[in-house]
């Protein structure tokens, strides 16, 4: 979906902290964990609840009712105000910002908020229900992403053969991730500035420094070889962990601005979603984000941010072997590996990163937030100041 012209105005963006399951959000339910964000932001912003059309929220985990709708009331939006959830996993976030940009697009709305939350910490218990008479139900921890005859692997079964397929070695993935904690570590102050307080919670808690003799004792999760002998194993310190966490933007046309005397941060210019192999769905954002740079004629290098939800350090690897780009063109103020992975909301995560690094920047300056989903679905959006 691309936008001929100057691209959405972007008002704002915030995000709670996020926190690994069983942390500092972990009692707070969908609505709890995403009203205080919203209120924060139209605040910030100086815009009334009134003004808002609608709210689209990406959430992966609620498996019930609509918790958009919940997060709307809980927020103080008019009962008028429509709120739609999407569920695209880990894009969810993403789509949802896209999904508000149609409406933006079609006369729907004038200001749509849009974003990802998860309270993963309270994610409804999951059963099968039984199909025959004295049957009993089926507990369950992933749903099915694909359907027979794809395979449809455990996520870290997958991101295991692909690291083996790839030759992504261990000592690799794991060096990836101290990067990743490192970059986090020395950004924490500029982070923080995007930071809403939830809980009391104002900072993410799962960034550390890691010294690499320690995380080569680390024990794996998944043991893998390469034809050639080489160690690909998942360890530990390599995949993003559990989360909760929440993040929103605020999105409205020209004509709401001037209406409102808003000043817009940034521009939604382009976002594209394509679907691969649900077999490697760590691999999924590389086509969207090729297809993207492709049309605006940027390379990698160009952009002054590149935000990638890299739920495995092999993700970010081959992301960015496939773009032929050092790791360091990538999550420069350290990405989800250092955070954590609150599915739904992710993906927003990754755009409000971005648009913290880029709204202060050259009017030409372009960023890029992506992320890949469960089933073999990538998601990538594009970005400028205003």
């Amino acid at each position: 979906m691309a936008l001929t012209g100057g691209g959405w105005p972007i008002l704002g963006g915030a995000r709670s902290a996020v926190a690994p399951v069983g942390g500092a959000l972990s009692k707070l339910a969908i609505h709890e964990l995403a009203a205080p964000v919203i209120q924060h932001l139209l605040a910030q912003i100086q815009l009334p609840v009134s003004a808002v059309d609608a709210l689209v929220l990406g959430n992966a985990l609620g498996a019930n009712g609509n918790p958009a709708r919940m997060v709307a009331l809980a927020a103080g939006l008019s009962t008028a105000c429509p709120a739609m959830t999407i569920d695209t996993q880990c894009c969810s976030g993403l789509d949802a910002i896209t999904q508000a940009c149609g409406l933006l697009a079609l006369g729907q709305a004038q200001v749509v908020i849009a974003g990802g939350v998860e309270a993963w910490s309270r994610a409804p218990i999951r059963m099968h229900r039984p199909v025959q008479p004295g049957e009993i139900a089926q507990r369950y921890e992933q749903p099915a992403f694909a359907p027979p005859p794809f395979r449809d692997p455990d996520m870290l079964e997958a991101a295991a053969d692909t690291a083996q397929h790839l030759g992504i070695s261990r000592q690799q993935q794991d060096a990836y991730a101290i990067q990743s904690h490192q970059h986090a570590m020395q950004a924490a102050q500029r982070i923080a500035m995007e930071i809403v307080p939830v809980a009391g919670l104002a900072n993410d808690t799962y960034p550390r420094l890691m010294l690499a003799q320690r995380v080569a004792r680390m024990p794996a999760i998944q043991h893998r070889l390469h034809d050639t002998g080489l160690d690909c194993s998942l360890s530990v310190v390599g995949i993003s962990p559990k989360a909760d966490g929440a993040a929103f933007v605020v999105l409205a046309t020209p004509q709401a601005c001037e209406r409102w005397n808003l000043q817009p941060q940034a521009r939604w210019l382009d976002s594209l979603s394509q679907g691969s192999s649900p077999e490697a769905p760590m691999l999924s954002v590389i086509g969207p984000v090729k297809s993207l740079l492709q049309r605006h004629r940027l390379h990698p290098k160009q952009l002054s941010a590149f935000e990638l939800h890299d739920a495995f350090a092999g993700q970010g690897l081959a992301l960015c072997d496939a773009l032929g780009i050092s790791t360091r063109c990538i999550n420069r103020q350290g990405g989800g590996l250092a955070r954590g992975h609150p599915i739904g909301a992710s993906g927003a995560i990754a755009l409000v990163r971005a648009l913290s690094q880029i709204k202060h920047a050259h009017p030409q300056a372009r960023a890029i937030a992506c992320v890949a989903g469960a089933g073999g679905l990538g998601t990538a959006t594009l970005l400028a100041p205003w």
